[in-house]
């Protein structure tokens, strides 16, 4: 089993930061952890369909943001353990939104989210103004 567990969400004023984490667990981790994985953040606002938000290579040393948060916020990972973050700077109200981590067996970064494979339940974020 795979199991991806968002944390780090709530209610924040605009302006302010956030941190989100994901953290993986389950068998298909156990031998090598995350290290194999394309790990990614996705985003679903009330109405609107899925988006990319940002994605990190297994190795860490890529990374791809979508335009709209590009500056405010920054992906990272530890695959020491197994987990993969999200700083939100700068946040706006536009940034509310369910934010999803998914995961892709893949070596190369992928924004679409049909490329991943794993996918964990969603954590809220609000931004009030």
């Amino acid at each position: 089993q795979v199991q991806l567990v968002e944390s780090g969400g709530g209610l924040v004023q605009a302006g302010g930061s956030l941190r989100l984490s994901c953290a993986a667990s389950g068998r298909t981790f156990s031998r090598s952890g995350i290290s194999r994985y394309g790990m990614g953040w996705f985003r679903q606002a009330p109405g609107k369909e899925r988006e990319f938000v940002a994605a990190i290579s297994w190795s860490g040393g890529s990374t791809s943001y979508a335009d709209s948060v590009k500056g405010r916020f920054t992906i990272s990972r530890d695959n020491a353990k197994n987990t993969v973050y999200l700083q939100m700077n700068s946040v706006k109200p536009e940034d509310t939104a369910v934010y999803y981590c998914a995961a892709e067996d893949s070596a190369v970064i992928a924004v679409r989210a049909t490329s991943y494979d794993h996918w964990g339940q969603g954590t809220q974020v609000t931004v009030s103004s």
